[in-house]
């Protein structure tokens, strides 16, 4: 009894081959415990499967073997990788989906983190079947991708990444939320897209419910949506900017030429966002122009834009001279000085 005692302390406290470096060692979706064993005897982990698996069914660890890849060195004891196969201590990639994040722009993330490949991502992202499987009634998987920091298996299929991503997105679209969606005759899709011209438009959390306003005002009287940002989605990365000649262009997407909402959302928009498209404030507002500082001038009607309009300009033309001539502009008390920035030009 003392010689397998002694056996099995020395199996699995000595680690087997010291001089092995250390590797990305892949255990496939499917795999038993006992083939996982079968791996590490072979690679020279480990001196005994057949102990690896007893460990594994006295402790349950052969009942949820998850897939993916281990870290391992020769250092480690054979105790220490079971462990590490037992809770599923895999390596993992982080990734994070911000506010206003577009589809392209997430690719970009995952392709990078070595996350899943461009071709899973187009093959998916659009992909109609896919699409179906997750209940998303959308030209693709745009808006659904809820933002925030993921952290991946290295080797976790693409499947498996969006469908946590959309339900990610599910959890915070809650029983609330959804709701007060039905109550406002809205869909996911609407609501979302809705959210998504708001996350593009809006710089300030408290005007979020203003700009939802200002669009679902300007629905209910038939005029269109004029959203900046759908000009240019598809056609161009947002941060290039909206030209005259981009509100000109014909696309599904820009509310210039169309009426209504877009076919889906344009961007991936944040809790904020969505409940700003669901609980928009009580204004009468029609309009509203960039004050250039992340704030917006709201208006009733057109004529009180057109003031807002050149109120703007002024105020950016005088920003912009100041940080030409090293002046800066200072506010307080309702108004305006400009003094010379310590350190600047003259």
């Amino acid at each position: 009894m003392a010689m397998i005692v002694l056996y099995v302390v020395i199996q699995f406290a000595v680690p087997a081959d010291t001089a092995k470096g250390t590797e990305e060692l892949w255990i496939p979706p499917g795999t038993t415990f006992r083939q996982a064993a079968g791996i590490l005897k072979n690679k020279g982990y480990i001196g005994d499967a057949g102990l690896f698996v007893i460990a594994a069914r006295i402790t349950g660890a052969d009942r949820d073997l998850k897939a993916g890849y281990y870290v391992l060195n020769g250092e480690m004891s054979p105790w220490f990788i079971f462990q590490m196969l037992k809770n599923g201590k895999m390596l993992k990639n982080l990734v994070t989906i911000v506010e206003g994040d577009s589809l392209l722009e997430i690719r970009k993330k995952l392709v990078e983190k070595d996350i899943m490949s461009p071709a899973d991502f187009d093959r998916l992202a659009t992909g109609k079947a896919f699409l179906a499987k997750l209940h998303i009634d959308a030209p693709s998987l745009e808006g659904y991708l809820f933002p925030a920091t993921y952290s991946f298996p290295k080797g976790e299929p693409a499947e498996l990444v969006f469908t946590e991503m959309v339900n990610r997105l599910m959890q915070e679209y809650d029983g609330k939320l959804q709701a007060r969606a039905q109550q406002e005759g809205l869909d996911l899709n609407s609501v979302l897209t809705m959210a998504s011209i708001v996350e593009r438009e809006a710089v300030k959390d408290s005007e979020r419910p203003i700009i939802a306003a200002v669009f679902y005002n300007r629905l209910k009287k038939g005029m269109p949506l004029q959203a900046d940002p759908t000009a240019v989605y598809g056609v161009k990365p947002f941060c290039e900017g909206v030209t005259s000649q981009d509100i000109k262009r014909c696309t599904k997407y820009n509310t210039y030429k169309i009426k209504g909402l877009p076919p889906g959302p344009i961007d991936s928009p944040g809790l904020k966002s969505i409940e700003a498209a669901l609980y928009p404030a009580r204004v009468d507002y029609l309009y509203f122009e960039s004050n250039y500082d992340g704030t917006h001038t709201f208006s009733d009607d057109y004529e009180q834009h057109k003031i807002a309009i050149l109120n703007s300009r002024e105020e950016l033309k005088e920003r912009q001279d100041a940080l030409i001539n090293g002046e800066e502009i200072n506010e307080g008390n309702g108004q305006k000085t400009r003094e010379v920035a310590k350190g600047k030009v003259q």
